[in-house]
């Protein structure tokens, strides 16, 4: 990344608007320069350009730099798929062979959706996948298909946040996530990294040249800042703290466990050795008619979410389900194109010029003058 100034002396960094679908074609005309296959460029441009469309622009294409500069050096493997190591039946290992998260990941869910479709259930233990996105792109896969679905992940990369009461960064972000279908209606996705923000958003507020919320960061010090900068630029950097203090770090500590050391993909013990963002996660997936609830369970949400959004004293209903503002965020974003701003875009034309795709092609490709 480009240096910085701190942020209270950095201009705002101006955006551009991309429609998604010339978003999508540049982003499969991208990774096919960089040698991924066309099912392969499908699954990552879907994957990507959701996420943005979802407004976590974190784990969007923004992510597209890192990808191509691992694929460059052998740190992700593209056109790798998800190899069952292990079946016993009720419980899938899948090894990802640090192949690109977003066809690994897809592949190794669609194994443990066809168990719990035959049986009733599946736990899926997945390893040594480069970075698999957004969890909550997995949890909506399992829920269009009916199933409950709960996911652990760890990373395994440079460590980003620091445990409650720690001054040095020593964890991922560990993302949890819990995914339940409905009968006629949108899932409930809830999904949140276990750190107070997730490493990508302080990666979006450093590249557009903005602050971050107070209580996020601290710095090599461990003093507080809002400085996105104190993150990325010096060694020793800051750290992201742990949401709810130590109830995030306990969720942190059970991803690091579940996701890395039941896997045998490993935990964050040690500093960046590599520059893979490596990913394992942990799964619980669950058919509610094979429980023979189903009939229950359904209206039983139902019941729930109205009792939950009835306006206290005739005020109108503010509460929000988990999942509205990203569909929310996706309507108006497929409606006005999907803001990216220029510093990433910068990069990511840098990234298609290091595998051969002339920067003018892409943005063309785009749609951006």
């Amino acid at each position: 990344m480009g240096h910085r100034t701190p942020a209270g002396d950095m201009p705002m960094v101006a955006e551009i608007r991309i429609d998604e679908q010339r978003l999508r074609s540049a982003v499969r005309t991208l990774f096919a320069a960089a040698g991924s296959a066309p099912r392969e460029c499908d699954l990552v441009a879907d994957h990507l350009v959701e996420a943005n469309l979802r407004g976590h622009d974190s784990h969007g294409v923004g992510m597209i730099p890192a990808y191509i500069a691992n694929a460059r050096t052998g740190e992700l493997n593209l056109n790798t798929g998800a190899t069952l190591v292990a079946d016993t039946g009720g419980l899938l290992l899948v090894d990802g062979g640090f192949g690109l998260g977003q066809t690994v990941a897809y592949e190794a869910i669609g194994m443990a959706i066809e168990r719990a479709l035959a049986t009733g259930t599946c736990l899926l233990s997945l390893r040594n996948s480069h970075h698999i996105g957004r969890i909550g792109h997995w949890a909506e896969q399992c829920a269009d298909a009916g199933l409950v679905s709960l996911h652990f992940v760890n990373v395994i990369s440079d460590p980003a946040v620091a445990p409650y009461a720690g001054l040095a960064p020593r964890v991922g972000t560990n993302p949890v996530c819990i995914g339940f279908p409905r009968r006629g209606e949108p899932p409930i996705i809830v999904d949140f990294a276990t750190s107070r923000l997730a490493v990508g958003k302080v990666r979006v507020a450093y590249n557009k040249g903005v602050p971050v919320p107070e209580g996020v960061l601290i710095d090599r010090d461990g003093e507080p800042t809002t400085d996105p900068a104190s993150f990325f630029e010096g060694q020793p950097h800051g750290a992201v703290l742990p949401f709810g203090e130590h109830k995030g770090w306990g969720l942190a500590l059970a991803c690091e466990l579940l996701a890395g050391a039941l896997s045998g993909g490993g935990t964050q013990h040690h500093p960046k050795r590599r520059e893979a963002i490596v990913n394992n996660m942990f799964s619980v997936l669950v058919k509610p008619e094979a429980l023979g609830t189903a009939e229950t369970f359904f209206p039983q949400m139902d019941a729930f979410l109205e009792w939950v959004r009835l306006p206290p004293l005739g005020r109108d209903p503010t509460v929000q389900i988990a999942g509205e503002p990203e569909r929310r965020s996706r309507a108006e974003r497929v409606a006005a194109g999907i803001p990216v701003d220029a510093t990433t875009w910068e990069q990511i034309l840098a990234a298609g010029e290091s595998v051969g795709l002339a920067r003018s092609a892409l943005a063309a490709e785009a749609g951006v003058a």
